[in-house]
């Protein structure tokens, strides 16, 4: 499969969440996926993290983590590349917030802010969701995320919701 690429290295944060068949270790293995993935480098990422389902609350609790990536691949390259790292967990999207096998997102890539079909950038959700603001604070403590505000302050904002670091990184 090819890939759009870019004449320059682009820093992007990516969301790992896994719920269903082993999630931490649907999770670290995307660790290891993302390292691998044509033009791009890991450079970090973050411990895992457990927290409660958003939205729908009838299953399992997630793992959850972040990572920092260097890539010249474009923004929508990139997602398509995330989709087939999904699908080859077996990723099925039976309906919104359905248990997962493994969920990749972009959250930001540079300080690129963009609204187009399939792909929102930053992530449109991201700054309300402990889950995935403690890690990323983790990964990048003086992050600012375009349009929002630093993530220190947008977690404190989210002080209600239990995200619980799990022992082995």
């Amino acid at each position: 499969m090819s890939f759009a690429i870019s004449q320059r290295v682009h820093q992007a944060f990516i969301a790992l969440g896994s719920n269903l068949d082993d999630p931490a270790s649907h999770v670290r293995q995307a660790f290891d996926e993302l390292a691998r993935l044509p033009s791009c480098r890991l450079l970090t990422h973050s411990a895992l993290y457990r927290t409660a389902p958003v939205g729908r609350l009838d299953q399992p609790d997630f793992i959850n983590a972040v990572a920092k990536i260097e890539t010249t691949l474009t923004p929508h390259s990139l997602l398509k590349a995330l989709l087939e790292v999904e699908y080859s967990h077996g990723r099925v999207r039976e309906y919104p917030n359905a248990p997962r096998t493994l969920d990749l997102d972009i959250l930001m890539y540079d300080d690129l802010q963009c609204d187009e079909p399939g792909l929102i950038l930053p992530h449109p959700r991201m700054h309300q969701r402990a889950f995935v603001l403690q890690p990323l604070l983790e990964v990048a403590p003086d992050c600012l995320i375009p349009g929002r505000g630093a993530v220190i302050e947008l977690l404190a904002d989210c002080r209600g919701q239990q995200v619980k670091q799990e022992q082995n990184k």
